[in-house]
């Protein structure tokens, strides 16, 4: 988390410096800022890991873009075609977040999909109980949501 801060002081100082105030002069000061933060990594202990988790962010945003562009399409159509394709059912999805805010993220992660909702989590935080709107391939969607979770994960580990 530190690195995320000091790569977004250095944005917003190239932004100061360079006196213009736009959304993009911002990305290059970031950018700039990531390649600073690469070079200075092996000396700093508080960056440890740092450039590594921001390719794997940006993987992942691309992935959970992908994943709600196509909930958003499926919904879409089930909604706009006369006979609804739809299957509801409850599932129970065996968790490997330990903490709370690992759960927290994946379960809020679940929900902004489109067609699924997560519902609860069990006493012991293990199984994340979730209502899926299409559930014809229940195995299938626990493969999607256990790769959600997986590479949700894989940036705070």
């Amino acid at each position: 988390m530190t690195g995320a801060i000091w790569n977004l002081l250095l944005g917003l100082a190239w932004v100061l410096l360079s006196g213009d105030f736009s959304g993009l002069n911002l990305l290059v000061g970031m950018i700039f800022g990531y390649i600073a933060l690469l070079l200075i990594e092996p000396q700093v202990d508080g960056l440890k890991g740092y450039p590594a988790r921001v390719p794997r962010f940006i993987g992942f945003l691309g992935f959970f873009i992908k994943e709600l562009v196509q909930a958003n399409l499926r919904v879409a159509f089930d909604i706009l075609t006369p006979p609804w394709h739809m299957q509801p059912g409850v599932i129970a999805l065996p968790l490997s977040a330990r903490t709370e805010m690992e759960i927290t993220l994946v379960a809020n992660l679940i929900s902004l999909t489109p067609g699924t909702l997560s519902l609860d989590v069990s006493d012991d935080r293990k199984v994340l109980y979730i209502h899926a709107m299409f559930l014809d391939d229940e195995e299938e969607l626990r493969r999607n949501l256990k790769e959600m979770e997986h590479r949700a994960l894989e940036l705070f580990r």
